[in-house]
């Protein structure tokens, strides 16, 4: 199954033209935003993920209601084992940054 993982836009990687770290119910990774660049997040900002990239902007009550779903559906668990592939580098130890 495909998953879209709402995540919270918490920082912008200044190391990259597209790069930003995002909080996805506590667990923070680094993702891709380039296919936004037309409207472009910021921090603060939702958006749905799938494998490492921001694919559109959400609204919290929208990111709510999509992990709702995904808990409803079994779903949950999966979208954390796909959270958990992003990584922000060699030192994470999969908690994020503090």
């Amino acid at each position: 199954m495909c998953l879209a993982i709402p995540g919270k836009i918490v920082e912008l990687v200044a190391d990259t033209a597209t790069g930003a770290i995002v909080d996805v119910v506590g667990v923070r990774r680094r993702i891709d935003l380039g296919l936004l660049q037309d409207d472009p997040p910021v921090p603060g900002d939702w958006v749905l993920i799938h494998v490492g990239l921001a694919m559109s902007k959400i609204s919290e009550v929208d990111a709510r209601e999509q992990m709702e779903m995904l808990t409803m559906l079994g779903e949950a668990t999966a979208a954390m084992e796909e959270v958990s592939g992003y990584g922000l580098g060699d030192d994470d130890d999969g908690r994020g940054r503090e």
